[in-house]
């Protein structure tokens, strides 16, 4: 189970057109308290951004599931809902999740949620699926930055 907090980066980023523009981009790392994602997010950027940078923001995030594709260059927020039945009443109970899903398009991370979904026996529906500005993730894995998987 991860603990993800979203820290934002502020750096100099030098353009293709040879012009530095100041940029403030979210990342996403894996870790029990504030202040060690802000030492983990510092050491897992410090070999891809030369020069002065500051972690301007770090929120807890909340992803139930987390599903990683080597292949996808883009992280998406799936929202879904669970269906339940109230056994006494009989009403129907939704229970929204959240879950990040790395893949190339829209419709790939739909298709990866779908064949997550098929191995539980749980009724969901989508309730959106949106790319989000996260640029990297960097779960916890013993001390390297590879990714790994639930």
């Amino acid at each position: 189970m991860y603990n993800w907090f979203e820290c934002k980066i502020k750096y100099d980023k030098m353009l293709e057109t040879g012009m530095q523009k100041t940029v403030t981009e979210p990342y996403l790392v894996d870790a029990l308290s504030f202040t060690e994602a802000e030492a983990r997010i510092i050491e897992e950027i410090k070999p891809f951004i030369s020069g002065e940078f500051s972690v301007s923001d770090i929120k807890r995030v909340k992803y139930t599931e987390s599903f990683f594709n080597e292949t996808g260059d883009r992280y998406f927020k799936a929202r879904l809902f669970f269906i339940t039945l109230d056994e006494k009443s009989g009403a129907e109970k939704k229970t929204g999740i959240n879950m990040l899903v790395q893949a190339s398009l829209l419709k790939e991370a739909v298709e990866i949620v779908e064949a997550e979904m098929k191995k539980t026996m749980i009724d969901y529906t989508f309730a959106s699926v949106t790319e989000t500005a996260i640029m990297d993730v960097f779960p916890y894995s013993g001390g390297s930055a590879a990714t790994k998987e639930e």
